[in-house]
């Protein structure tokens, strides 16, 4: 009896410890497998991949929240960053577990049902670096693959972290390191190798991406998007084909295309798409004075994802002079053209135009503008080439081209639902002002001394035309239009739009709920009807939201989640500040993740203190102001915004306290706060520069203490 009873304890002893165990070990994520990605519609409780299938077209099967109940929802859970700049990433869910990037690259793994931090990842990226990033110091994502992470650092490197613990299985770095590369994009695993591209064409760079083995990190494979210099010969025979498409020797400005976010990939084709990004400098006149469509800029790429070699390609935009890139979101999907399907590839890259290609071949089968854009009228059906207006040449004299650099749709991912037939895009409607270098028509060349930038502009006339502006305007830019468009690819139209305070919104999921969900600029989260565009919910977050939202469930709840956090180019050196959240309140970043009958509270996030304190006394010179007005341009603008106004995403120099301006010079000259992310700019203007710029900024500080009081005193 007494062995019985030890018997029956030792039983229940070890059901005990099963009972404990079986939810821990629940927890732990499956391996993900390109099996798994490739059947993701079987498990849609997770979101595998960056588009959460391989085609990128953000659609999820969950339909619990519907267009019937999606008013019910509530906040879940939330998660502080305890950042205030740009949060951009897609989170990735497998099996409970959420996986995002945030600021500086670093990385969080969460419990995707509470939101509680499993472990956290900070690759120590050094701040200085951020003067290297044109638009924040933003990261889109990860990605997962067997049991290990992978992701990129805004300095270059590659890292794989073990998913369940965080721990580091290899770091690599992916750049030569004396020159001004960044990554900001989310990498892709595709049969086991790890693919990666970087940024960088404005500092004048030239681009690549790469793929380098899951396991080891070792380098499998590399494809340059623009040729180097011949004499050195060329990695590849695509470069040596490329490199009859440009003249003079535009080596030595980098040339640019840099691949530095969209990528989708077809098993069944075996074919990995990547886009390419804008020349450098912008200006092609400079870049390759001779002409060419300086081959693979603005392009959209097919390659064999093993070897790395092209099956074809398509160019957005040849000759590209305008930042057009093809980096945008790119979906792959089945449509009916011509009264039968086709495999196609869809894209609305910067420039404006919508383009449905044959992904098999890489036949051009529409393109048409999806915003009223300037610079071409239309394009050849015939030879698949734009047709460039007197408007976009811009060679010779200063024009107002629509869009700007910022483009009709930037990185923000598209969505399509195949129950709707509609693809939902976070469209622009930005006017850019292109002032030629003066350098460049007087002298034929071009030293960019001008800035550390190499677009090839006069920073100079840039900012005088800013005001010439607001001279004829009474104080007023051309108003930068933010959209939601939901288009037809088809039909090639828009079949319905709404219009947003902000130019610069979210990027956008839709579900089988007949749902969209994009959250915006000015601080919301939405949710629409996908086949009308009906406003179902809404819920204000007081951050202005940037990232695409993503849906999961768990325990039989299904939660969509999105990071709030207002950043990038457009929030740093575009819009109106009016507009944004981050112009009112503070850019306190969360994940917030919604459920059904959700009660959590949101976030209070604290307003900002808007007064503009009286500046120091300056004793500048009219032309010393002139002269920090055009080394603002140059040096400043592209992070503080331009006429000195910030959206709130980084400090609005115009309200610098009296210590700050103490240490002005300290500041900028020679690097005294690098570690917060203000790196030293002593190498790109001189002591007196810095004066300058100082007497520019208190010029405007001045100017708008004026104009608020006038305001005040009004009312």
């Amino acid at each position: 009896m007494k062995s019985m009873r030890s018997l029956h304890s030792h039983t229940r002893l070890l059901a005990l410890i099963a009972s404990i165990a079986l939810p821990f070990a629940s927890a732990q994520p499956k391996p993900v497998t390109a099996e798994r990605i490739i059947a993701a519609d079987s498990e849609p409780q997770n979101w595998l991949a960056h588009g959460r299938t391989y085609g990128e077209q953000r659609y999820s099967p969950l339909k619990q929240v519907n267009d019937g109940n999606v008013d019910k929802l509530g906040l879940a859970w939330s998660y502080a960053t305890n950042s205030t700049r740009g949060l951009q990433a897609t989170p990735i869910v497998v099996d409970g577990r959420m996986y995002a990037t945030g600021v500086w690259s670093v990385v969080y793994a969460l419990d995707a049902k509470t939101g509680k931090e499993l472990w956290a990842y900070d690759p120590q990226v050094p701040r200085e670096w951020g003067r290297y990033a044109c638009c924040d110091a933003v990261n889109r994502g990860v990605a997962l693959w067997g049991d290990a992470l992978y992701f990129a650092t805004l300095d270059g490197r590659l890292i794989s972290l073990d998913a369940r613990t965080g721990k580091q299985r290899w770091e690599i770095n992916t750049i030569d390191r004396t020159k001004p590369y960044t990554i900001t994009g989310a990498p892709r695993v595709i049969k086991g190798k790890v693919l990666i591209g970087n940024g960088g064409g404005e500092y004048g760079v030239r681009g690549y991406f790469s793929a380098y083995d899951a396991d080891t990190g070792r380098l499998a494979w590399r494809f340059f998007t623009v040729p180097g210099n011949p004499r050195d010969g060329f990695e590849s025979p695509e470069m040596e084909a490329a490199a009859k498409t440009w003249t003079g020797e535009w080596w030595t400005g980098g040339g640019g295309g840099t691949v530095w976010d969209s990528m989708a990939y077809d098993p069944d084709l075996d074919t990995l798409y990547v886009g390419t990004g804008n020349g450098s400098p912008w200006a092609r006149s400079i870049r390759s004075p001779g002409g060419g469509d300086n081959l693979y800029l603005s392009s959209i790429l097919a390659l064999d994802p093993d070897t790395g070699r092209l099956k074809w390609h398509y160019q957005v935009t040849p000759g590209d002079n305008w930042d057009y890139t093809a980096t945008q979101h790119m979906i792959l999907a089945e449509l009916p053209i011509g009264g039968k399907p086709r495999k196609v590839l869809m894209q609305a890259p910067k420039n404006g135009f919508f383009y449905v290609i044959d992904r098999v071949t890489g036949e051009l089968l529409s393109a048409d503008k999806y915003i009223p854009a300037t610079w071409a009228s239309h394009v050849d059906m015939k030879t698949g080439r734009p047709v460039e207006t007197p408007e976009g040449d811009w060679s010779k004299e200063t024009k107002l081209i629509v869009p700007a650099a910022f483009g009709g749709h930037n990185w923000h991912p598209m969505a399509f639902n195949p129950q709707t037939g509609l693809v939902y895009i976070p469209a622009m409607q930005p006017a850019g002002i292109y002032p030629p270098s003066t350098e460049f028509l007087r002298t034929g060349k071009y030293t960019r001394q001008e800035m550390f930038w190499n677009p090839g502009v006069d920073w100079n006339n840039y900012a005088n035309t800013v005001y010439a502006i607001l001279a004829q305007t009474g104080g007023n830019l051309p108003q930068d239009r933010g959209y939601l468009k939901a288009w037809d690819p088809v039909a090639k139209k828009t079949r319905w739009e709404i219009e947003y305070p902000a130019f610069w919104n979210g990027g956008l999921l839709t579900t089988a709920g007949n749902l969209l969900f994009q959250g915006t600029g000015d601080g919301r989260f939405v949710a629409y009807s996908a086949d009308q565009g009906k406003t179902l919910w809404s819920v204000p977050t007081m951050v202005g939201i940037v990232a695409p939202p993503v849906t999961y469930s768990v325990d039989g709840e299904q939660y969509i989640a999105v990071l709030a956090g207002y950043g990038g180019a457009g929030a740093v050196t575009g819009g109106d500040p009016r507009t944004m959240a981050s112009g009112k309140y503070l850019n306190e970043g969360h994940i917030l993740a919604f459920k059904l009958g959700g009660t959590a509270p949101l976030p209070k996030i604290s307003e900002r203190n808007l007064d503009i304190p009286e500046p120091p006394a300056s004793t500048a010179t009219a032309a010393q102001v002139e002269n920090g007005k055009y080394r603002y341009a140059a040096t400043c603008m592209v992070c503080h915004g331009a006429l000195v106004v910030s959206g709130g995403v980084v400090p609005d120099l115009r309200r610098l306290t009296a210590e700050k301006h103490s240490i002005f010079k300290q500041i900028v000259y020679d690097g005294v706060i690098h570690s917060a992310g203000m790196p030293r700019m002593g190498d790109l203007v001189s002591e007196q520069d810095v004066a300058d710029i100082q007497a520019y900024i208190i010029e405007r500080s001045q100017q708008d203490r004026a104009a608020a009081a006038t305001a005040a005193a009004k009312k």
